[in-house]
Parts: C-alpha cells; sequence; structure tokens
C-alpha cells in the first residue's frame, strides 16, 4: 500500500503531465513546420537549439489553449511563409511552388542541349591521328 507521503509526489507529477501539451498535437505540428536553421528538417526531426526553443514555444502555446491556426500564424508572423513545409499559394510564394520544376526543366534542357552537341553525326567521321589525311591515301 502507497504511504500518504509518497502520495502528494505522484499527484504533482500526475497534474505535470497533464499540464504539458499532447504530444501528438505537438508532434503534427512540429511536423508541418520547417527548421529555419536546418531548413531541410521539420521541427520534429531537428536537433538544433532553435527547433528546440521553437517546440517549447509550440508547447506553452498549446498549454495556454491556442488553436494550431493561432500557432502557425504566430510562426509565419516570425519567421515568414518559407517555415510552412505547405506554404499557401500566393503571388508572393509563386517562386516556393514554381521554382523546383523550373530548376528541374532547365535542367533537363540543358543535359539534352549538351548531349546533342557532343554527339557526332551518325553519317560523318572527323580526321584524326587515327584516320589518315585525304593525302596520305592518294600517295
Amino acid at each position: 500500500m502507497m504511504k500518504p507521503h509518497h502520495v502528494l509526489p505522484a499527484l504533482v507529477l500526475l497534474a505535470d503531465l497533464a499540464a504539458a501539451a499532447p504530444p501528438d498535437r505537438l508532434h503534427a505540428l512540429a511536423s508541418e513546420l520547417r527548421c529555419p536553421v536546418c531548413q531541410n528538417q521539420t521541427l520534429a526531426d531537428s536537433n538544433a537549439d532553435l527547433a528546440r526553443d521553437l517546440k517549447e514555444e509550440i508547447r506553452k502555446q498549446i498549454a495556454q489553449g491556442r488553436s494550431d491556426a493561432d500557432i502557425r500564424d504566430f510562426m509565419v508572423r516570425r519567421y515568414g511563409d518559407f517555415v510552412l513545409y505547405q506554404p499557401p499559394l500566393r503571388a508572393d510564394t509563386t517562386v516556393l511552388w514554381v521554382g523546383p520544376f523550373a530548376l528541374l526543366t532547365m535542367g533537363a534542357g540543358w543535359l539534352a542541349w549538351y548531349m546533342t552537341r557532343r554527339r557526332e553525326p551518325a553519317g560523318r567521321q572527323t580526321l584524326g591521328p587515327a584516320n589518315p589525311t585525304v593525302t596520305e591515301v592518294n600517295e
């Protein structure tokens, strides 16, 4: 049986756990947000000091009763649309949406151009050290 003096610390621990942000909600929000330091990791995946601070900020805002939309808006006001892994499609975020496709298309175009210029036409041979020149053949 549990002694009375052990009950109080257990109740304090349970109260702390109840006041903490639900881990599923915190993880879901942190998974939607990009780490401003790492840039290719979510806040949930990042171990950067800033990411830990931002996760703690999210935890505090959840404890204050703020909605997910309020927390996302707070992060966007602070770090811009880039912090969202799914930024909204607007005129000022078009580069974030179109940029990767444009770069891929330009790269593929350059590669096609380079490969066609590098290849010799099928019926044409170049004269070089391995091929005799016209004057050597006639002699």
